[in-house]
């Protein structure tokens, strides 16, 4: 066992488990548990005041960062990657094959393409995680540790042994840890435990041997806490925590998105049809009594030849691309297939503090509405209601809440922290999201008294007298967009104080209100732009918030979200599923609504088949994070928010977010041109070449032909993934839906195949070709064809005259082009068995050309019509498809079970969908 290097350890305790801790060992976690916290603390070598500076830098070196898994971008993992497409699978198949039976020049040929889509693929997303790497080291997670008795800052790796950690509501446990000061205490285990009621925890140590989820002593790496504070003592950090030893073992599956599986279902479509075709041309040339071993070549080139090949190689550059642009924008996209989850978007819930609002607020006034109370002492009071010692507030704004923060780093707050000085903290009862409010039970020279702080209507709520003049008052506030904190007290007799300890949410009851704090969070300046641009991407925005409804509309107001109504959480809990599930598509806000209600509302959009983003950045937003299909978080947010999402802003900003839609959308309707367009002409070809084979004398293309035609007709195809797309592309979501791919694919294949046959009987009956010449001419105007209705395919206007390709990609087409038609006078035309092609064929193949682009551009607008006409008697028509259920990784799914009970139906029923109404109860305090 590796020494900390701190005199005084015991030598005889088993707290500290070494980095050296050999596989099998107990837990360090299950001894410190067991042991009274000031025996924890000195085995450790460490202090109620935490570590010295010098100490955790011998520590670090020592035990190392505090982590589990690093998000190092691994070369090895990326290239095993590539192999995963079953198109891929195929080639090496293929490869395999005709090496075996002697085939040398088609395995060269068939390796060139596998090594260039692999290549491809690998350069790709190598390079994007790379670039993932780099943002991820930007997301911090930070606890507030004690160093010399200082309440620091730092980041969750750089925690060791021996640290005094100091945790709030929301808080993810960083590393496995004992318990020394607890108040309300629940922690939510489920990550290791599978139980999702949040479990008590204390200071009084475990006696005798007990299960993991026994420890109540002591929190546990990946833990949330849902309720309370704690300050607790760092025993075990990285691998050696419970949860680090398990992840270590069992390694974290990636589970499939939508684009995904998608991609999986059509691989499989082109699957079946190759192998269709395979078997039916092997058959048919059988039966020609043709050679075996050429028989079987060709119906390998054809099953080759059907599928896109280079198809991952463009989905990874167009993902690599869409995340490298919105690196530039600060956004970090936790996968790559996350961009394509982006574009899918028509709802974004968000939050409105610092999302809508600038997010920095400012203390303004204190309101007395009490005889007996001043503003001065109002705000005295509301200082002193926080969970955290006074001294230390004064000293650092660290580990505070924002409203406190706001309140304590005020010149009046400042001054009125003076009058602390002979307040003494017996007792506290920490925030959480039921009550909304903390309460702290204080002694002065003269009094004892219990003092509330919190949202103004759950104070209220628990407050003796009339309270009729201070509603109106709030209401005032609340008309002017401010945000108000509500201070009430009731003073103890010195015979209740014993009972008061530890605090519990019953004793909040009989208070006087004393008055109101008010805080401003100006609008932000850029917030109505981003919404609009939202809007026109046909994205509607909705707020969800534990603000005041009014605060909120005045907000909305603002932004020109006047639309739609308005929700309170005591509405959505009177109402059924089905009830509320009309009432959130018409609502705009939904105003203090609980965690449960927020991921409720975000159920049943989906349900209603709305394709749901969720932005949020505190614990009582992690449910609807994991609930929607986009969870978008902020650098700032709480561990447990980051946790959650799936994407994570580095700014604050509603604007990047209209960008990441704009890629999403960008990737797939790229992604889809090379699917259409390869699918249709790749298989109009291999159904040209499988009944000429069946009519000629000889093969209509020798396997290496036809190999070579797919990879220069691939190699041309590479220009898509930075194609230009049409405003229309933009506008709304699209998605897989492989009934439309082929209907696409049958109907624009025989056009294809039409010209094939024209091409035939040109070199045949006109030309008098021999067979060089003919697979020759085939060669160029398969290529030419196949090539050029990209620039068809790409749009569904007019090409060109109103919708321009980018010139990346008109270089690549028509270079592509110019090759295939040079490769038969080349020098390799003898060794690819090309014969020279008269100066007459290209004539005519201009001419074919020509009227092959017109009739699919006519064919384009009939199937298109047609498409429409199936969508408007409600059939599927459009790119789209019903969305899979797709879990979140490991991290998301223990979120799962922790909202197992959300989504309740309330008891009562209320009026659905009210419009805006001033004066309804709602929170201030989120």
């Amino acid at each position: 066992m590796a020494s900390v290097g701190r005199a005084g350890m015991a030598s005889k305790s088993k707290v500290l488990a070494g980095p050296t801790a050999a596989q099998g060992e107990a837990e360090p976690i299950f001894a410190a548990a067991g042991e009274p916290a000031e025996v924890v603390l000195a085995g450790l070598g460490s202090s109620a005041r935490g570590l010295s500076a010098s100490v955790v830098k011998d520590l670090q070196l020592s035990f190392g960062l505090n982590v589990v898994r690093s998000h190092r971008a691994s070369g090895l993992r990326v290239l095993v990657r590539q192999f995963a497409s079953p198109f891929l699978i195929l080639l090496a198949a293929t490869a395999g094959v005709s090496l075996s039976l002697g085939d040398f020049s088609n395995s060269v040929v068939i390796g060139v393409i596998l090594l260039v889509s692999v290549g491809l693929g690998f350069a790709n997303e190598y390079r994007a995680e790379k670039a993932s790497q780099a943002l991820h080291d930007r997301v911090r997670h930070n606890a507030v540790v004690l160093r010399d008795g200082v309440p620091t800052e730092v980041d969750v790796t750089q925690l060791v042994p021996g640290d005094v950690v100091q945790l709030s509501v929301g808080a993810v446990v960083a590393a496995d840890m004992r318990v020394i000061e607890a108040s309300g205490l629940t922690v939510d285990e489920s990550i290791l435990t599978g139980e999702s009621v949040a479990v008590p925890k204390s200071v009084e140590p475990v006696l005798g041997q007990v299960a993991l989820g026994d420890l109540s002593s002591a929190l546990l790496m990946g833990t949330i806490l849902v309720s309370g504070s704690a300050t607790a003592v760092v025993v075990a950090t990285g691998g050696r925590a419970v949860f680090g030893r398990i992840a270590l073992q069992l390694g974290e599956a990636q589970p499939q998105t939508e684009f995904q599986l998608g991609l999986k279902r059509f691989s499989l479509l082109l699957l079946w049809v190759a192998v269709s075709l395979t078997v039916l041309i092997l058959g048919v040339n059988l039966i020609l009594q043709r050679p075996l071993i050429e028989s079987i070549m060709f119906s390998l080139a054809i099953a080759v030849g059907i599928t896109p090949q280079l198809l991952p190689a463009v989905v990874s550059t167009s993902l690599a691309t869409g995340a490298r642009q919105l690196a530039k924008r600060r956004v970090l996209v936790k996968s790559l297939v996350s961009i394509e989850d982006l574009g899918n978007l028509d709802v974004l819930i968000t939050d409105k503090t610092g999302t809508l609002t600038d997010g920095r607020l400012s203390f303004l006034k204190a309101i007395s509405v009490s005889k007996n109370h001043t503003d001065a002492s109002l705000l005295t009071l509301g200082l002193s209601a926080i969970d955290a010692p006074y001294d230390q507030a004064r000293g650092s704004l660290v580990g505070l809440s924002q409203l406190d923060a706001a309140l304590w780093g005020s010149d009046m707050g400042v001054e009125a922290s003076k009058d602390l000085v002979g307040f003494e903290q017996v007792a506290t009862l920490p925030f959480d999201h039921e009550r909304r409010m903390v309460s702290v039970l204080a002694k002065t020279s003269t009094a004892a008294l219990l003092v509330s702080k919190g949202s103004a209507e759950d104070v209220l709520a628990k407050c003796v007298g009339d309270t009729t003049a201070a509603q109106a008052l709030l209401v005032e506030q609340y008309a002017k967009g401010l945000r108000v904190v509500a201070v009430a007290v009731r003073e103890v007799h010195d015979r209740e104080i014993e009972s008061l300890q530890p605090l519990k949410s019953a004793d909040e009851a009989g208070l006087t209100l004393v008055g109101f704090l008010v805080f401003s969070d100006p609008v932000k300046a850029a917030a109505a732009t981003s919404i609009k641009a939202l809007a026109e991407l046909g994205v509607e925005v909705k707020i969800a918030t534990g603000d005041n409804a009014v605060v909120a509309e005045t907000v909305c107001d603002a932004l020109g979200l006047t639309a739609g109504t308005t929700l309170t959480g005591v509405e959505v809990a009177a109402m059924t599923d089905a009830e509320l599930g009309v009432a959130a598509a018409e609502a705009r806000i939904f105003a203090r609504v609980s965690p449960e209600q927020k991921a409720r509302i975000v159920r049943l959009l989906r349900a209603a088949h709305r394709t749901v983003g969720f932005l949020g950045d505190g614990v009582n937003d992690a449910l609807a994070l994991h609930g929607a299909d986009v969870g978008i978080s902020v650098d700032t947010a709480t561990d447990v928010a980051k946790d959650a999402a799936n994407v994570v802003l580095l700014d604050k900003d509603l604007a990047v977010l209209a960008d990441g839609v704009r890629e999403g959308r960008r990737i797939f309707a790229n992604t889809m041109k090379y699917v259409l367009m390869g699918t249709s002409s790749n298989f109009g070809n291999m159904f040209s070449a499988a009944a000429a084979s069946a009519v000629l004398p000889f093969l209509p293309m020798l396997p290496g032909q036809i190999l070579l035609n797919n990879l220069l007709y691939d190699t041309g195809q590479l220009a898509i993934p930075r194609d230009r797309v049409d405003p229309e592309q933009l506008a709304k979501p699209s998605h897989w839906n492989i009934a439309f791919i082929r209907r696409f694919m049958f109907m624009f294949g025989p056009v294809s195949s039409l010209f094939d046959f024209a091409t035939f009987a040109l070199m045949l009956f006109v030309l008098g070709a021999g067979e060089g010449e003919f697979r020759a001419g085939w060669f160029v105007e398969s290529l030419a064809t196949q090539t050029l209705i990209v620039f068809v395919i790409r749009t569904r206007r007019v090409p060109f005259y109103k919708s321009r390709p980018s010139l990346g990609m008109m270089i690549a087409v028509f270079g592509v082009v110019l090759v295939g038609a040079y490769l038969p006078i080349s020098p390799l035309a003898s060794p690819l068995d090309f014969a020279p092609l008269p100066p007459v064929f290209f004539g005519a193949l201009a001419i074919m050309t020509l009227l092959y682009l017109v009739l699919v551009e006519f064919a384009k607008h009939v199937f298109f019509k047609r498409e429409q006409t199936r969508l408007d008697h409600g059939k599927p028509g459009r790119l789209h498809t019903t969305r899979a259920a797709v879990g979140r990784d490991p991290i998301h799914r223990r979120a799962a079970r922790f909202s197992s009970s959300a989504g309740g139906r309330g008891s009562g029923r209320s009026q659905v969908g009210r419009k805006r109404a001033v004066g309804r109860g709602s929170s201030s305090l989120k």
